[in-house]
């Protein structure tokens, strides 16, 4: 499957965009318009790197505050540091475990967090930019023949950004 984006100034040159698609005899069920008034990006399913930075930091935290945890521990007994004497040798070593899985706590959050929001977006939030620009975004999926036949048509209206897109996992 693939996918062509345009990104379009206003609303009367993507509905007249959409129009022509249509007058081409392209499925218009492979055709969205995205913007004010029509289908919001997570209508259409465009990612939210927020969201997605939020799971990022939750799969990470699952394995590595336990981990934190268990090197908390390790470290406090290899050391055999005292270093809270009213909480005992048992304490000391459930601190230093205690200690460790907030260390894995901190790391999925700017780790798993902080790359899930730089890297986990892809192409997505600077359209979700766009769109709250007020811009307008035309969606073309579909076979190669109909993306390239989309392009023809779509380089007509002058888009800001016209982008092409192969769906991973497609041949």
């Amino acid at each position: 499957m693939n996918y062509l984006v345009a990104v379009l100034p206003d609303r009367i040159r993507a509905e007249a965009a959409y129009v022509a698609l249509e007058k081409e005899g392209l499925p218009m069920e492979q055709v969205a318009i995205l913007g004010k008034g029509y289908k919001s990006a997570d209508e259409y399913g465009l990612i939210d790197p927020n969201e997605q930075a939020r799971k990022q930091a939750k799969l990470m935290a699952t394995w590595l505050v336990p981990f934190g945890f268990a090197a908390g521990v390790t470290f406090s007994v290899i050391t055999g540091l005292q270093t809270f004497a009213w909480a005992g040798e048992l304490g000391n070593h459930l601190i230093g475990g205690l200690l460790g899985a907030i260390s894995g706590a901190m790391g999925s959050i700017f780790v798993g967090g902080g790359v899930g929001l730089l890297v986990g977006s892809g192409d997505a939030l600077p359209y979700r930019n766009r769109l709250n620009a007020g811009k307008y975004l035309i969606v073309v999926k579909g076979s190669e023949n109909i993306t390239r036949q989309a392009t023809r048509i779509l380089r007509q209206f002058e888009p800001e950004n016209l982008q092409g897109y192969d769906a991973p996992g497609t041949l």
